[in-house]
């Protein structure tokens, strides 16, 4: 089969549109529908039902989408190892994280990476949703729990807690809690136990709930709640990575932990040798070593 009529059609099935496909191909309407027919015309099938709303795949075209799709990971896999230079660490690196973790932990961090290594570009995914690896919707994760993916390496990186935190001015102002009965008295900052969030961390809140806290300041992400915290307005459940960026906020009430929440790094097993991967990999890891060191001086490992 010929690969631009593939290419096209690839292109036409994951748009859903001829205009679309045509769009992102840079190529005319009429051309797009030329090539499609083309194809099926050589596998003597009909790929596309076609109304007035757009295309969708017939069996055989289903059957065929899986098979481009297959071949252009491959392909993704084979270009990312090409552009892979033996010295030096260059180009595109798809990094995806939690909107907490991303924010609050690593987005600080990056000036470091990009000052070793100028001409990497980091395209950096913060949102909940689990990307597919192997899919190649990124390159390398770091997620809240070990990945299930077959065909993955991954590295445990370290482990977090889920915690209660105020700014000392709030404390002073409203009192420092010394049971869970004395939340009442406070605004507890959290995110909403059905937003997306790692378990332990909604377990945590439902807990902390279940003692009718007459107020409550909900956000749906750890930046937002760490915001509210550092402008007084009450308790904050975060992550305790947080306090060796912002190590006056106080911990209160240490008898309240989520448990140990694992964060792992992982990436395909075909990107094993990619020397951009090796370059972020090292980066964090040397991150996470200093970030332990700096817990332990300050009292809080």
């Amino acid at each position: 089969m010929d690969w631009d009529k593939l290419r096209i059609f690839h292109a036409v099935a994951d748009a859903g549109s001829l205009t679309h496909a045509g769009d992102t191909l840079h190529l005319s309407q009429s051309a797009v529908s030329r090539q499609v027919r083309a194809l099926e015309e050589s596998l003597n099938t009909t790929l596309f039902h076609r109304h007035a709303r757009g295309l969708i795949l017939t069996e055989q075209g289903e059957l065929l989408f899986d098979a481009t799709s297959a071949m252009i990971k491959r392909l993704d896999a084979a270009a990312a190892r090409i552009r892979d230079s033996e010295e030096e660490v260059f180009g595109e690196l798809r990094v995806t994280t939690t909107i907490g973790f991303g924010t609050l932990w690593l987005a600080p961090r990056l000036p470091k990476l990009y000052e070793e290594y100028p001409d990497l570009n980091i395209d950096l995914m913060l949102e909940e949703k689990v990307l597919d690896l192997p899919m190649r919707e990124a390159d390398v994760a770091i997620r809240m729990k070990e990945p299930s993916q077959a065909d993955l390496i991954r590295k445990r990186l370290m482990s977090v807690h889920m915690r209660l935190y105020a700014t000392p001015q709030y404390l002073a102002r409203k009192g420092t809690p010394e049971t869970m009965g004395d939340l009442n008295d406070h605004r507890l900052i959290c995110q909403n136990i059905n937003s997306a969030q790692v378990g332990a961390g909604a377990n945590l809140v439902q807990t902390l709930l279940s003692n009718d806290i007459p107020s409550v300041l909900y956000v749906n992400n750890y930046f937002g709640v760490l915001q509210a915290v550092l402008h007084d307005l009450g308790i904050g459940v975060l992550p305790d990575y947080v306090v060796q960026d912002f190590p006056n906020l106080v911990r209160v009430l240490p008898e309240v932990d989520s448990g140990e929440i694992p964060v792992f790094l992982a990436y395909p097993e075909e990107l094993r040798q990619s020397k951009r991967i090796a370059a972020f990999r090292d980066f964090v890891q040397e991150e996470i070593i200093s970030h332990r060191k700096q817990l332990r001086e300050q009292g809080n490992l």
